[in-house]
């Protein structure tokens, strides 16, 4: 396992374990995260550990066009019950996905270094959040970077059910994003037209 000196740079993809990670340690700061997310790798890790970069072989990701929104989820859309913002509450939008109760046991890997080096990003125009709303009150969102053309996503929550998908489809249909980066599999993206694509395909999109 290779672990980041204070120098600004990555291993080669060929040292990438059979578990997506290609180094360790490091830091959180603006330059390094712009730099991963360009070279397609990001930072996951918990509380207790040091800091893990990832770039697996297989990429959870959404091309627009194959974007999946079923007639139910048309109904609640064109009932604009929903009000939906964009970089207004990016501090908010983190904090609920960080804390907010999941099923699915991701979340907690949002620590309090992760939260800051976010909103560090925010504050550079390089990552972005969507908000919904209902009744004035922040029931749903998403945040994540804007690289070369690409949304990488990095985490969304709901309070009330749609909430997020809701969040995820105005992304899609009121962006010119060439790919819209999931990361990893989850059957939750999975069924609004996110597939898995093989590393080298995702990398030659990020970087053109």
């Amino acid at each position: 396992m290779i672990w980041l000196t204070d120098k600004i740079i990555f291993p080669d993809y060929q040292f990438t374990t059979k578990d997506g990670i290609i180094a360790l340690g490091g830091d959180l700061s603006v330059k390094r995260l712009e730099y991963a997310y360009k070279n397609g790798i990001f930072p996951w890790f918990s509380d207790d550990e040091p800091i893990v970069w990832y770039c697996p072989f297989k990429r959870m990701v959404l091309f627009p066009d194959e974007l999946k929104v079923s007639k139910s989820m048309r109904k609640i859309i064109n009932k604009k019950e929903f009000v939906i913002t964009e970089n207004i509450a990016f501090e908010e939008v983190i904090y609920n996905c960080k804390n907010i109760d999941r099923n699915d046991g991701f979340g907690t890997w949002i620590t309090d270094d992760m939260q800051q080096a976010y909103i560090n990003l925010h504050k550079k125009g390089i990552a972005k959040s969507i908000e919904v709303w209902l009744n004035n009150e922040l029931v749903g969102g998403l945040y994540g970077l804007e690289i070369n053309g690409i949304f990488c996503g990095e985490s969304m929550f709901s309070k009330v059910s749609n909430a997020s998908k809701i969040a995820f489809i105005h992304l899609v249909n009121n962006h010119d994003y060439k790919l819209i980066d999931c990361q990893v599999y989850n059957n939750h993206l999975a069924s609004l037209g996110a597939r898995e694509v093989e590393r080298d395909l995702f990398l030659k999109m990020l970087k053109e």
